[in-house]
């Protein structure tokens, strides 16, 4: 058997292995690599590109690919007019806020997004952390303006930690989320959600500012003498409506506009029902007026100074993480779909520059939309 010499490798130094080490965590994809050999104009243009993805694609866009979007489009305004007010109200804020904080990131996220599958607006884990965490040294009730400023506040630290996760090229985080880790936190987060809806299905006006099963359902059986018998009929009459919509749509695929609209048109059924038997006159409780107009600035809201610094700063790198758990883990999901390529440093920084752009205009903090308005995107191209 011939034998043949084996060489050692050439020899590198500790500082070029480290350096080696750090281009394959931060720099894996070489985003510099494409700028070799190219003519100014083109490193100009593919530098455009880079920071813009809208610019990848939108030369390809097409008449086809507007219809999608458009049905996709309506199909989940009429979701996010229904959940954005009830996501407002889960973190304790004003109603309307929902609706601002499902209009401007919107717009910031197209040019600078590269998920090409999913919406933008509040969700709900982020929506009660929020909440929760605040009104532990604030009351939303006693101090609502005081509560708005640092809810503004805390959506600016949570983009600018979100941006600077992107900036600093630490999207391969994203690689160690398992599925078994993202099973779990969607499942513990409707478990949380599903906990805090008991509040107003039941019609309690003193509940517990935790999140942990024992002390809501202590709160809910301490306090059976607030309960409404009024609201509990028409809050599980129209759940009714709404899983009966979401079952038909599970069982034909082709029906998942009846799922989609079920949402709206339950609000739009009981507030005329509401406003015809004058509920609020007989214990149903409602939100009241929404103000009108779109967003008004909120830059003067902004609160960096005072006793609540460290909450706002601890408040927005909480919901910053799990705003960002939650959007990149379904992006990720749809893109695997659609074969095609989630950047994490890009939807970091993404995600980060509409939360930071978002509380100048009277929105609280945002990330990409979870599974059901991702399935409704997908299911219309």
């Amino acid at each position: 058997m011939e034998a043949h010499p084996v060489v050692p490798p050439p020899y590198k130094s500790t500082l070029q292995k480290l350096k080696t080490k750090l281009k394959e965590t931060f720099f894996p994809d070489d985003p510099l690599r494409q700028f070799k050999g190219q003519p100014l104009k083109r490193k100009v243009i593919l530098g455009a590109q880079y920071v813009f993805p809208i610019l990848q694609w939108i030369p390809n866009y097409s008449f086809k690919l507007f219809k999608s979007d458009l049905v996709s489009g309506l199909t989940i305004a009429s979701l996010a007019i229904p959940q954005g007010i009830s996501y407002a109200k889960l973190a304790s804020l004003p109603a309307i806020l929902g609706l601002y904080s499902s209009f401007v990131p919107p717009l910031i996220y197209v040019v600078l997004g590269s998920s090409r599958d999913l919406a933008v607006g509040p969700v709900s884990i982020a929506s009660l952390v929020m909440g929760s965490m605040l009104t532990e040294e604030v009351s939303p009730t006693e101090e609502p303006h005081l509560f708005l400023q640092l809810a503004f506040t805390s959506t600016f630290f949570a983009g600018v930690f979100q941006a600077a996760l992107g900036i600093l090229r630490l999207g391969f985080i994203i690689d160690f989320l398992s599925k078994a880790t993202l099973i779990g936190f969607t499942a513990g987060a409707g478990i949380i959600v599903a906990l805090q809806q008991l509040k107003g299905l039941l019609g309690i006006k003193h509940f517990t500012k935790k999140m942990s099963i024992i002390p809501v359902m202590s709160s809910v059986f301490d306090n059976t003498d607030e309960w409404s018998w009024q609201t509990i009929v028409v809050g599980v009459a129209f759940l009714g409506v709404l899983l009966i919509a979401r079952h038909i749509s599970i069982r034909k695929p082709k029906l998942f506009w009846v799922s989609a609209g079920a949402p709206l048109l339950s609000v739009i059924i009981s507030t005329i029902l509401i406003f015809a038997i004058k509920g609020q006159d007989h214990g149903i409780s409602i939100i009241g007026k929404l103000k009108k107009g779109i967003n008004p600035s909120s830059v003067h809201m902004l609160l960096f100074h005072g006793t609540h610094l460290g909450l706002v700063i601890k408040t927005g790198i909480m919901t910053g993480i799990l705003s960002l758990t939650e959007g990149i883990a379904v992006g990720r999901t749809f893109s695997a779909i659609r074969n095609y390529k989630i950047d994490g440093n890009k939807e970091m920084m993404a995600i980060g520059f509409m939360n930071m752009v978002g509380c100048t205009t009277s929105c609280y903090v945002t990330t990409e939309a979870p599974i059901n308005f991702a399935n409704i995107t997908y299911l219309n191209e």
